[in-house]
């Protein structure tokens, strides 16, 4: 008998749908935590058989998403929860914080040494936004990516 969490399920004209591929783990708010969160998504987007460009604007959106939510916010936690349904690649990162401002793109200055995370997330995804968390505190900044095929 297959898991249910890798189970088919039926569509609503009758065929067979593939449920997402998700992993969710969680890691401490600490700086060395980044590069835990991007090893975990790469090993598993290869699991998944994800192509290496995808896999690789997946690490950067990761990078990005995890770093603020441990710079920006007063977590002792931060979340991150990817999905894979159809060509689409969901990065969602939560946090437990309250950052003091919600999470935007800016433009940053050629000298500054940070403040370009949101627009690079921006030009590599489809889309993405930022949610309060279920819980009320905290946010969920996600990005969504379209991968170009089963290895693109």
């Amino acid at each position: 008998m297959v898991p249910y969490q890798d189970a088919l399920r039926l569509g609503r004209s009758g065929g067979l749908v593939a449920q997402p591929l998700q992993d969710v783990f969680h890691l401490p708010a600490k700086s060395t935590s980044v590069a835990k969160a991007r090893r975990r998504v790469l090993t598993v987007l290869c699991e998944w058989g994800i192509g290496e460009r995808c896999r690789a604007d997946a690490e950067l959106v990761v990078s990005e998403l995890f770093t603020n939510a441990v710079c920006h916010t007063d977590s002792v936690k931060v979340t991150c929860d990817v999905r894979l349904t159809g060509r689409l690649v969901r990065v969602e990162v939560a946090d437990q914080g309250r950052a003091e401002t919600e999470p935007r793109a800016t433009f940053s200055h050629a000298d500054d040494e940070g403040g370009r995370g949101l627009l690079l997330v921006g030009a590599l995804a489809e889309e993405w936004g930022v949610r309060p968390h279920e819980s009320g505190r905290g946010q969920v900044v996600w990005a969504c990516l379209r991968c170009a095929g089963p290895r693109g």
